[in-house]
């Protein structure tokens, strides 16, 4: 007999997927033939799940990809306490490939407002990481293996809200975009925006299953 999963189980996907959205760096695993190689990078994650790096021609973890484009990012939760093993995190495994998309720059740029200045140079260029699996660690005993649909949002209603999006924001804006709060990003999980020049995350209570509810999700306020 299969023994059910418990709550913190069923919900790890969602729990990682909120994880990667709300930090704001990570480290990145590349390869030297065959040497692993760490760095810091800073990513955002496609309405789709992608992750989105900026990366520059000039870095070693771009050489690396230019080779290999096998690589690993882990990024990390909110400390726990004084013990770093308690913080939760989240480690993706894919292929990163150049993804010369003018919307993936804006997203990005979204996310880090501050890299709006060196983001549109030459040397600079958007990557991007397709998760084929990964492991959540939310604290001692508390480890998930994921796999690439545990990773991203339900494909059909993100593809649904594809189109819909720049209607959606600019809809939004116009009624609510008060206060220095624009909205920038929306997929099946929540929802991004920028409020004085910094990013703000809002994770609706649960995943939409229609892209028709994503308006009547999002915070009027």
């Amino acid at each position: 007999m299969t023994a059910e999963p418990d709550d913190w189980t069923r919900t790890a996907p969602l729990q990682a997927r909120r994880l990667l959205r709300a930090a704001v760096s990570a480290t990145l695993a590349t390869a030297d033939e065959g040497q692993p190689f760490a760095s810091l990078a800073t990513h955002a994650v496609a309405p789709d799940g992608a992750l989105l790096l900026l990366l520059s021609d000039l870095s070693e973890h771009t050489r690396h990809l230019r080779r290999d484009g096998r690589c690993s990012l882990l990024a990390l939760g909110a400390p726990g306490g004084p013990n770093p093993q308690t913080t939760a995190r989240v480690t993706v495994t894919g292929s990163a490939v150049l993804h010369p998309d003018e919307a993936s720059r804006t997203r990005w740029v979204a996310r880090h407002t501050y890299a709006a200045f060196y983001a549109g140079f030459g040397d600079f260029n958007i990557w991007r990481l397709q998760p084929e699996a990964g492991l959540l660690v939310a604290g001692f005993g508390r480890a998930a293996r994921l796999q690439a649909r545990d990773l991203l949002p339900d494909p059909a209603v993100a593809a649904a809200l594809a189109p819909m999006l720049d209607g959606l924001l600019a809809r939004w804006n116009q009624q609510h975009g008060s206060g220095g709060r624009r909205l920038v990003s929306l997929d099946p999980d929540g929802a991004d925006f920028l409020r004085d020049g910094a990013s703000e995350r809002v994770e609706f209570d649960a995943p939409l299953t229609d892209a028709a509810t994503a308006e009547a999700a999002l915070p009027t306020a």
